[in-house]
């Protein structure tokens, strides 16, 4: 489960802090689409200030758009579709550090499924999705990013030295603190499938806890 880089998360906080905009958005949500003409007069502001702010939301991805007939009519006379904004499917969510509770909550969710439907142990299940899901993302990461940007994009924040890959934030942490050997062994198969779909013969991802950092490292083999 790919997320936004942290600047795409910042742009569609920062998008809000406008009053105007928040007031939009909001607009937006109640209503699921709206038009410039119903912002502006809902706001007691001209049409090219809605359609400003509106479109400032569209463009931080908090917004998307359609276009469609409001008059109820068709044909020859209907006029022109109106241009509709709506709420986007993206999902701004700002962790310092970054965390991903998100894909800890889908592993987990899809190993319980797992083991329901099969009647293999939760434990098994958990490490056979961990490892799936990162071969995914190393497959993935062959095209572009490579290792270390795929750690990054997934919130290890991951820095070379002597051979090696140390990952200085846990992306599960607070799971971790309360739940450590299913949560670093999870987060271990994860990183060992990352391997493993990107080829990485040289390396290999190893148990290895640190006070501030991950439970896991990358050492070259």
């Amino acid at each position: 489960m790919e997320q936004p880089p942290l600047e795409a998360h910042v742009a569609g906080v920062a998008a809000l802090s406008n009053p105007l905009s928040r007031q939009a958005y909001e607009l937006a949500v109640q209503w699921r689409w709206v038009s410039k003409d119903t912002v502006a007069e809902v706001l007691d502001v001209a049409r090219s200030v809605a359609a400003f702010h509106l479109d400032k939301l569209v463009d931080a991805g908090l917004l998307t758009t359609r276009f469609e007939r409001v008059s109820g009519r068709t044909g020859p006379g209907a006029g022109r579709p109106a241009k509709l904004y709506g709420r986007s499917d993206l999902e701004i969510e700002v962790s310092l550090p970054p965390r991903r509770y998100d894909l800890a909550g889908s592993l987990l969710a899809s190993a319980v499924a797992r083991s329901s439907a099969s009647g293999e142990p939760v434990g098994e299940a958990v490490a056979e999705v961990a490892r799936n899901a990162g071969q995914a993302v190393g497959k993935r990461a062959r095209r572009s990013g490579g290792l270390v940007g795929a750690l990054a994009m997934h919130g290890y924040e991951p820095q070379e030295e002597n051979g090696g890959i140390t990952l200085v934030n846990c992306p599960f942490h607070a799971l971790a603190d309360e739940h450590r050997g299913l949560v670093c062994g999870m987060n271990l198969d994860f990183l060992a499938g990352v391997l493993d779909g990107l080829g990485e013969r040289r390396r290999t991802a190893v148990l290895d806890p640190a006070p501030g950092f991950c439970c896991v490292r990358i050492r070259t083999a």
